[in-house]
């Protein structure tokens, strides 16, 4: 029998293998100075690509203003203790109700952290007898949740509606002679390649199957959508999803999230959502700047406008330019390029000590072997020349990447 720790000391991990050489550098890098299209990394100013920031909020002056002020009102601490027991407030319930109108459904549950609150929404939604069918590249949070969900979970491959049909026999038949049901998870808008999920027409599957749908819209909330209500609304579909999730770490630029249901599912979310019903309430500086936020989203429109621009363009580009984007139909970018890790590190390292552009860098086993994505996320804030200055950028790289420039067997740009 082995101790726990000399298994972790002989296995650090698929990441952690690494952190020798890339912490505080390609792992837990720090980024310096107010939030923006351009930060200090490492004393020196880099034009930053990686931040879900979509909507420009996180330093908009009254945004700033209103977290300060709250702060000072309330402090940190209050509301003290869990919702359930001591730590509800009226702007907690009037944040719940925004935020329910926003996105068009009857009632709404805050989260104090959208990871752990997805995580726990699925626990507690299904029981043994319910079947799980979710799409193959679905969130680690999503895949947290289903690992404490103790009955049967069907994959179907990505957005892939057939698939998706021959799981949904499977789950029928399964439940045909028990008192389970079918709940289908995906999302909004899928965070690492930026396409959307095919929400419609998984909504138009209901008229042949009977299931409940989930949709995690971390990426589309805010941004997706006339009212920027998120992908339901950009799809025309959202009364066809039964559990709406958004969080409030992207173009909320803050802390948490909610779930938006009928009313009578909330309710039984609000009395068994375990992560919540023990967790200390989201404190009062936050809901109050979410709710100054939620007035920005609504009342705004700028910001998301700024923000497609400059998603139109950058996007454009790059594809003008010869750059391969994968199948993107949001704001997040990726851009796909052949090479192995050592090629990866040596491309960020170039992009960001000879050039100052910041963003970030996936690597196998998320994206195939061989392959390089840089992820970079537009944001309301960047500009026209920010734009125009990375596409020449990433026109270089390129050039030197097809060349071999990067082929070493080792880190040589630090």
């Amino acid at each position: 029998m082995k101790d726990i720790f000399e298994k972790i000391r002989e296995n650090r991990g698929p990441l952690g293998q690494y952190s020798q050489v890339g912490h505080g550098y390609f792992f837990f890098p720090k980024l310096e100075g107010p939030i923006s299209n351009k930060m200090i990394f490492r004393d020196k100013e880099v034009l930053t690509w990686s931040l879900n920031n979509y909507l420009g909020l996180a330093n908009h002056p009254e945004v700033r203003k209103a977290d300060a002020d709250a702060a000072a009102e309330w402090g940190l601490a209050y509301p003290m203790g869990a919702r359930m027991m001591s730590g509800n407030s009226n702007y907690h319930e009037q944040l719940e109700s925004e935020l329910s109108s926003y996105v068009g459904k009857e009632d709404t549950i805050l989260l104090n952290y959208g990871y752990q609150g997805m995580s726990s929404t699925i626990d507690a939604l299904v029981d043994r007898n319910d079947v799980i069918v979710y799409d193959s590249e679905s969130h680690a949070c999503i895949m947290d949740g289903m690992r404490m969900h103790v009955g049967k979970r069907f994959v179907y491959q990505h957005n892939d509606m057939n698939s998706l049909k021959v799981q949904l026999e499977r789950a029928t038949k399964l439940v045909a002679n028990t008192s389970g049901g079918i709940l289908v998870i995906t999302e909004g808008v899928f965070g690492m390649a930026g396409d959307q999920g095919r929400l419609k027409d998984i909504v138009d599957l209901k008229a042949d199957y009977n299931f409940r749908l989930f949709v995690d819209d971390a990426h589309g909330i805010g941004t997706m959508g006339p009212t920027g209500a998120g992908t339901g609304e950009e799809q025309g579909c959202m009364d066809g999803i039964d559990v709406y999730f958004g969080t409030f770490a992207k173009s909320f630029a803050l802390i948490g999230g909610f779930i938006s249901s009928e009313e009578k599912i909330i309710e039984y979310l609000r009395y068994n959502t375990r992560s919540q019903i023990f967790a200390k309430s989201l404190p009062m500086p936050l809901v109050i700047g979410a709710l100054k936020r939620l007035e920005l989203m609504r009342n705004d429109p700028s910001h998301k406008e700024n923000l497609w621009k400059i998603v139109r363009s950058l996007q454009s580009k790059l594809l003008d330019n010869g750059f391969n984007l994968g199948r993107t139909n949001s704001p997040v970018t990726p851009v796909f390029l052949s090479g192995g890790p050592f090629e990866a590190a040596n491309v960020i390292l170039d992009l960001r000590e000879n050039h100052g552009i910041f963003c970030s860098m996936v690597i196998y086993p998320v994206v195939p072997k061989d392959t390089i994505m840089l992820r970079l996320i537009p944001t309301a804030v960047h500009t026209e020349e920010d734009v125009n200055y990375t596409i020449e950028i990433f026109k270089n790289v390129k050039d030197k990447l097809e060349n071999g420039h990067y082929a070493k067997d080792k880190i040589v740009y630090a």
